[in-house]
């Protein structure tokens, strides 16, 4: 194999393949594998689980199947060993040249899943003896490595879906897949219900559509919704067509708790810094540690202030999806060869990396839902029979209620809800150009193929069309201008794509990923302040805000900006002690639903208070002193004055987006009324409007009614207005029209920055809200608006669940419970009324005013 080899000492990795791959006793099933198999198994003492044979049996009789296995069952040798068995024995039966094509492709949504997973899969083949060929294929994969595989494909190809994408856009697609026989989705769960798993599915349609044998398999730990999954693979002909389901038997249930700090807990923020040593000191006693923070900007604050106390010295790492990948890959590789104490890291490790050393998960930060945690605390130990260790450390009092809920719900085996959503239609575009680009194609035939792909199976005809106008012409309002016609229909009836041009720039530009305009981070040579190596990319606009000597954290190091030339940002070491910190776009979890509901019904049931830590105890029952808790499932309103201002303080544990949203709406009806709001704040579990009106006197007075304020009405008219005249449509559109190649982002031999990329988009926005309010991009626009960035479904669901139900309170001062959303830095301004912001409060003054009176000190 190209890719770095795993050179762990031979006994270690042993142990694990016993663990994980077997398990049960020697010869169980033994009889329904080939000799070779047989001996290599029976060679190591042990045999292959229960759903291992069992998804050899399904793949013999040409079914598609799900596995749903927890961490350390061996899912991935499940899911290749019927491709292992038909390899062997095609080559036994042919003994001769390879054939041309893939016979398995298995795709992951992270790149190291890859990389990682063909490294563990050579073992197996090697030492049996299996003249297979076993490749990766990601975005880092050479140029010339890619060319080559698609002269001399190899017989196991690990990928991604963007490079599916490019695969099956291109003329030799049929020469790559034609011999295909089996496509492994790993990790699944993680990438339905996403534009990349949109994109995905399409690309499994055209699979299907070049090997219609072919069979696939699902392979996921986590699993809310089985049957979604299950209709992900197997063509969708009449609607709700499902594979297979194979189920392993559960593993030993994990070992969580949740760290109890003895320092202060904050009321408010998310580093984690009371917690430190603790979070030290369990790395100290472990051998190896992950530790998980929720947002790239997290895990350089972390590692910095680990590093700080690290008086032993001991290896601890960084890992995100910002760093160099030569950074990365050290990092995994040093990781599996087990000469790391620690890695502080982000997503970019939640998924199937298979390190069986890693004795210990640590999640800094509330999980934000039960299905996420489950699959961190996965990375810990890879033994099935052996429990997985996990400790959660809350940054804040909110979130020990949060990690509280989060721990009673994996203990439980309860998972979050699986979101409904439907195919986005700039995915499709970006698809539609993709197949033009690879062979002239029939519209007919192209609408049926999309169809048979889940999430599209609800396609309808009109959409469809609207689709290929767009990728067409530009859609109604565009088509006079010549560079929106990327495909051309012949006159066969069939569509191509209209240059080469085209072609090439869909291959840049192809994905559902539309980041930040990103610089590359280069260190300054030691006899040159130019050169040296890269150490990862920042985005665009936080260098914008810095000037020369400036500092910040990344790559683990404290850097001094020194300038930026064309795409790179050049910096030196600094000794810096206050540095800068880099604040990275997205990275943050929302809450989930089910996770949120059971953070209300703990805080409904005092008598289950006991077993939180005694500051988190106190807090909430002053709370119930000066004012009331939220019930399970009304909604809790406190109003009080403060500093010259008014406010109102609303609970519905709902996460930040449904609250941005709420804030908004609520705003706009504040000031129709002539209560003059300035502005609100927001958290994952409450929202706080502030204003210059009195606003216990005007519900006192009968001039507010909560009950109307509330009114799920407000998703009508008035949702329409704001978003007419919101920002947030803007950069929705301007997402949409990047995947949908409206707006290419990437030119051969050039780039666009951010500022051209918004000129562009927000000049075509304006144009099409005018002259084709209905274009296939402002639909996809307001779908991701309605489902993502709004969360519109989850606002709506709230709002029916409190009518008549409002609990308010009128206080003299700020309650407990608010103090944390008071505390909020990322604070909304709103149109209307007044304009100046509010001052930033200090903690320990907010708090003063919780407690005084309260009795005690709570503190």
């Amino acid at each position: 194999m190209d890719d770095a080899r795993d050179d762990r000492r031979e006994d270690e990795v042993r142990e694990e393949d016993s663990r994980s791959a077997g398990g049960c006793e020697p010869d169980a099933g033994l009889t329904d594998l080939p000799e070779t198999f047989r001996r290599w198994f029976a060679g190591r003492g042990w045999a292959p689980r229960a759903h291992q044979l069992e998804l050899l049996a399904r793949a013999r009789e040409g079914r598609s199947s799900l596995l749903i296995a927890p961490t350390g069952a061996g899912k991935t040798l499940a899911g290749f060993l019927p491709s292992l068995v038909e390899l062997a024995e095609r080559s036994r039966a042919r003994n001769s040249a390879r054939p041309p094509g893939v016979h398995t492709l298995y795709i992951s949504p992270l790149k190291a899943l890859a990389v990682d997973v063909a490294r563990n899969l050579e073992r197996p083949a090697e030492e049996m003896g299996l003249p297979i060929r076993i490749e990766t294929r990601t975005g880092d994969t050479p140029a010339s490595r890619r060319q080559r595989q698609r002269r001399d494909p190899p017989d196991i190809l690990l990928t991604t879906p963007e490079q599916i994408a490019l695969l099956i856009a291109s003329a030799d697609a049929a020469h790559l897949f034609g011999d295909l026989r089996r496509i492994v989705l790993d990790e699944l769960h993680a990438l339905a219900g996403s534009k990349r798993g949109d994109l995905l599915s399409l690309g499994i349609a055209r699979l299907r559509r070049i090997a219609p044998e072919a069979q696939t398999v699902g392979l996921s730990a986590t699993v809310a919704d089985p049957d979604t999954l299950r209709r992900w693979l197997v063509p969708q002909v009449m609607g709700g067509e499902m594979g297979d389901v194979v189920v392993a038997e559960p593993g030993a249930a994990p070992d969580l708790s949740m760290l109890e700090s003895v320092a202060h807990v904050p009321w408010a923020g998310h580093t984690a810094r009371h917690s430190l040593a603790e979070i030290y000191a369990l790395i100290e006693r472990n051998t190896t540690t992950l530790v998980f923070v929720n947002t790239r900007m997290q895990a350089e604050l972390l590692f910095q202030e680990l590093w700080r106390i690290n008086e032993a010295n001991l290896p601890i790492a960084l890992h995100h999806g910002s760093l160099d990948v030569s950074q990365r890959r050290r990092v995994e590789a040093a990781m599996g060869e087990g000469r790391l104490r620690a890695v502080v890291c982000t997503s970019s490790l939640d998924l199937g990396i298979d390190w069986g050393a890693v004795d210990l998960v640590v999640n800094v930060g509330a999980p934000k839902g039960s299905s996420r945690l489950m699959q961190r605390i996965g990375r810990a130990n890879h033994r099935l029979d052996e429990p997985s260790r996990a400790v959660l450390v809350p940054a804040n009092r909110f979130e020990v209620l949060e990690c509280r809920a989060a721990l009673e719900a994996v203990r439980a085996g309860a998972q979050d809800g699986a979101v409904e959503r439907r195919g986005a239609l700039d995915v499709l575009a970006q698809h539609v150009l993709g197949m033009a680009c690879a062979e002239a194609f029939d519209a007919e035939q192209l609408y049926e193929e999309v169809r048979s792909a889940e999430p599209y199976a609800g396609l309808t005809r009109e959409d469809f069309e609207d689709v290929v106008d767009f990728v067409a012409t530009g859609g109604y309002a565009l088509r006079a201008y010549e560079r929106y016609a990327r495909i051309r229909r012949r006159k066969d009836g069939l569509w191509r794509v209209a240059n080469p041009m085209v072609a090439q720039q869909y291959r840049l530009n192809v994905g559902t990923i539309v980041e930040s305009t990103m610089l590359k981070v280069r260190l300054a040579g030691a006899k040159s302040r130019f050169g040296g190596r890269v150490l990862g990319e920042v985005e665009e606009y936080f260098v914008e805000t810095m000037s020369p000597g400036d500092t910040f954290v990344f790559a683990g190091e404290v850097l001094e900006y020194i300038t930026i030339v064309e795409d790179e940002v050049r910096v030196a070491r600094s000794n810096a002690a206050e540095p800068k910190v880099p604040s990275y776009a997205g990275g943050k979890f929302p809450l989930s639903t089910f996770l949120a509901a059971r953070v209300r019904a703990l805080l409904a049931a005092p008598e289950g208070w006991s077993s939180l830590p005694a500051q988190v105890h106190e807090w909430l029952e002053i709370q119930r002193r000066r004012s009331r808790l939220p019930g399970r499932e009304d909604l809790l309103v406190e109003t009080f004055p403060r500093g010259g201002r008014h406010y109102l303080v609303a609970y519905p544990f709902e996460g930040r987006l449904a609250h941005q949203t709420l804030g908004m709406l609520l705003t706009r009806r504040l000031d129709r009324l002539g209560l003059h709001p300035l502005g609100f704040m927001v958290n994952d579990y409450a929202l706080a409007i502030y204003g210059v009106r009195d606003l216990s006197l005007a519900i006192a007075q009968a001039r507010l009614d909560l009950d109307r304020l509330f009114d799920a009405d407000m998703l009508g008219d008035d949702l329409e207005d704001w978003l007419a005249e919101s920002a947030l449509m803007k950069r929705t559109f301007r997402q949409c029209a990047v995947i949908g190649g409206l707006i290419e982002r990437r030119f051969p031999g050039k780039e666009k920055n951010s500022r051209q990329v918004t000129m562009s988009t927000d000049l075509v926005y304006d144009v099409l809200r005018r002259h084709e309010p209905d274009h296939v991009l402002l639909r996809a626009a307001r779908a991701d608006a309605a489902t993502g960035l709004l969360d519109i479904r989850r606002l709506s669901d709230m709002l029916v669940r409190i009518r008549g139900r409002i609990d308010h309170v009128p206080l003299a001062r700020v309650s407990p419970l608010a103090v944390p959303v008071m505390l909020e830095i990322g604070r909304e301004m709103v149109a209307g009324g007044a304009s100046e912001a509010l001052l930033a409060e200090a903690e320990d003054e907010l708090i003063r005013e919780a407690l005084d009176g309260a009795g005690d000190g709570g503190g």
